[in-house]
C-alpha cells in the first residue's frame, strides 16, 4: 500500500514508526527538513519538503499513485485543505486526517463528499475525553478499551494480595465465576510478558489484562484485587482543548475542578462550562493545591500540553494525598521511566491516535485495533468472512487453528451475543474475534487468517 503522511511531529513519527515495517510504501511531506532528515535515517521511506497542503507538493510525492493519506501535521486547516485537494486533485481513495478543534469536530455534516471529502476524521481529544471516561467508571483499572461497539471491553488491573485470584491459578477464575464470559490474555511481571494457560499462577503485581462483557469487568477486577471506591471528585491541571472538553463531559456526574493559569482561557471555559470550577493558577502551586483540598481530592489529572509539567504536577498532588493521579505524556521516553509509586497512570494522546490509525489501514477486515504498552503490543477485533473452503478460521476449531503462541484469543462476539471462547469452539462467518498480540509483528498472520480468500 502506497501512503502518503502529512507531518514529521509525533504523530507523524509513531505512525511512520507503526507502518514502516510492514511492506508499506511511505511518503512523509514536512516543512522542516531536519524532521525529515531523521525519519530517513531510521526508517525505509522517502520524503518530500514543503507544504502539505500544496499540490505541486502533494505531486511531487507521488498522490496520483496513492492509496492513502493520513493528514496528521499540528495544523487542522492544513490537514482539512490536504485532503480536499487529494480529493479534487489526485482522487486519492482514502483519506484520514486529525482535527482538534471543537469547533469542528461538533459539526460532523462537515465532513462528507459534499462537503470536506475527508473519510476518517480523527481527534485526540476526543479519544482522550472517552479513555478517561472509562477510567472513571472502573476506578483501579490501568487501561480500559473498547471492542464490538462496547459490548466488549479488554481491561488492565494490577494484581494485589487479598484478590481471591492472587496466588492462584489462572483457571481457577472460571471454577470462582462459571457464568462470566471472561478470559485472561495477557499477564507482565516485571515488565516481562508471561503468555496466560490455565497453569499460570497470579502473583501480587502482575499487570493483569483480559477481555470480558462491559458489565462483568467490575467482577472480574474484583478477583484481582479489593475494588476501589467510587470515584466522586475531579481535579484538572490545563484548561487547553482536552481540559474543556473532559470538564464538559464529566461535570454533570462528578464534582469537576480545572486549574488553568491563562486569565484568558480560565475566563473563556468558565463561560462554556455549567457546572465546573475553574481556577486561575499553577498546577504546581503548592499552596494553591493545598487550598483547593488536594488531599480529599479522588482524581488528579494533569493535562496541559507539557510533558515536564505534567509529570512534575501529578507528583505533587500524590504527595499532598490526591488518592490517583494521572499525567498525559506523548513521549514515550518519558512513558517508560516514571515510577508506578509516583504517577499511577500515564495517558498518551499520541498512542490512541495511532491506535484509531491503525483500525482503518489493517489489511483484513480489521475493525478495531488498540495499541498498547507504548506501542509494543496490540489488541485487535477482526471480523471473519467466508466458507469453510474460502477462509483459514471459518468453520475451524480454535484448536486446529494454526495461531502463534504470541496470540491469544479473548472473545467472540455473534450477533448481539458474547461468547467465551474454549478450544472446541468453532468460528463462523461474521463473528467478531477479539484478540491479544503480544508482539505487534504477528498483525500479518492475523491479516492473512481473516482474509476471506488468502494467498496460496
Amino acid at each position: 500500500m502506497k501512503i502518503i503522511i502529512l507531518g514529521a511531529g509525533q504523530v507523524g513519527t509513531s505512525a511512520v514508526a507503526s507502518l514502516a515495517s510492514e511492506a508499506n510504501d511511505i511518503v512523509v511531506i514536512d516543512a522542516q527538513q531536519s524532521l525529515l532528515r531523521e525519519l530517513a535515517d531510521r526508517y525505509d521511506i522517502a520524503t518530500v519538503q514543503g507544504n502539505a497542503a500544496h499540490p505541486n507538493v502533494l505531486e511531487r510525492a507521488g498522490a496520483a499513485e496513492t492509496d492513502m493519506l493520513i493528514a496528521v501535521t499540528s495544523d487542522d486547516e492544513t490537514n482539512m485543505l490536504a485532503c480536499q485537494i487529494a480529493d479534487t486533485l489526485f482522487k486519492i481513495p482514502k483519506k484520514i486526517a486529525r482535527v482538534r478543534a471543537l469547533e469542528y469536530t461538533a459539526y460532523p455534516q462537515l465532513f462528507s463528499k459534499d462537503c470536506l471529502p475527508i473519510d476518517v476524521v480523527i481527534s485526540p481529544e476526543q479519544i482522550v475525553t472517552q479513555s478517561i471516561e472509562r477510567l472513571l467508571d472502573y476506578p483501579g483499572a490501568s487501561q480500559v478499551v473498547d471492542f464490538a461497539d462496547g459490548k466488549v471491553r479488554l481491561a488492565s488491573v494490577r494484581a494485589h494480595r487479598g484478590g481471591p485470584l492472587v496466588g492462584r491459578e489462572i483457571k481457577e477464575l472460571h471454577q470462582h465465576m462459571p457464568s462470566v464470559h471472561a478470559r485472561i490474555t495477557a499477564l507482565f511481571r516485571n515488565g516481562q510478558p508471561i503468555i496466560p494457560n490455565g497453569k499460570v499462577i497470579i502473583e501480587d503485581g502482575d499487570e493483569v489484562f483480559f477481555v470480558a462483557s462491559s458489565e462483568e469487568i467490575k467482577d472480574v477486577m474484583s478477583e484481582l484485587r479489593e475494588l476501589d471506591k467510587p470515584y466522586k471528585r475531579l481535579m484538572f491541571a490545563g484548561g487547553g482543548h482536552i481540559g474543556k472538553r473532559v470538564a464538559r463531559a464529566l461535570e454533570k456526574r462528578y464534582q469537576v475542578k480545572v486549574i488553568e493559569k491563562d486569565i484568558k482561557r480560565a475566563t473563556k471555559i468558565a463561560a462554556e462550562l455549567d457546572n465546573t470550577v475553574v481556577l486561575v493558577g499553577d498546577a504546581s502551586d503548592k499552596e494553591l493545591l493545598i487550598n483547593e483540598n488536594i488531599e480529599t481530592t479522588d482524581v488528579y489529572c494533569a493535562i496541559t500540553n507539557d510533558d515536564e509539567a505534567n509529570i512534575l504536577s501529578a507528583m505533587l498532588a500524590k504527595r499532598l494525598g490526591a488518592r490517583r493521579v494521572i499525567a498525559l505524556i506523548n513521549k514515550n521516553a518519558y512513558a517508560d521511566i516514571i515510577d508506578a509509586n509516583l504517577v499511577d497512570l500515564v495517558i498518551s494522546p499520541k498512542q490512541s491516535t495511532i491506535s484509531a490509525l491503525l483500525r482503518h489501514i489493517r489489511r483484513g477486515d480489521v475493525v478495531q485495533v488498540h495499541s498498547l504498552r507504548h506501542g509494543s503490543a496490540e489488541a485487535i477485533e477482526a471480523i471473519a468472512h467466508g466458507t469453510p473452503g474460502s477462509s483459514e478460521i471459518v468453520g475451524q476449531r480454535l484448536d486446529q487453528i494454526k495461531m502463534p503462541a504470541g496470540i491469544v484469543m479473548g472473545a467472540l462476539v455473534r450477533g448481539d451475543e458474547v461468547l467465551q471462547v474454549h478450544h472446541d469452539t468453532v468460528i463462523e462467518d461474521g463473528d467478531h474475534v477479539i484478540m491479544f498480540l503480544h508482539d505487534k509483528k504477528l498483525i500479518r498472520v492475523i491479516e492473512k487468517m481473516f482474509q476471506a480468500e488468502p494467498a496460496r
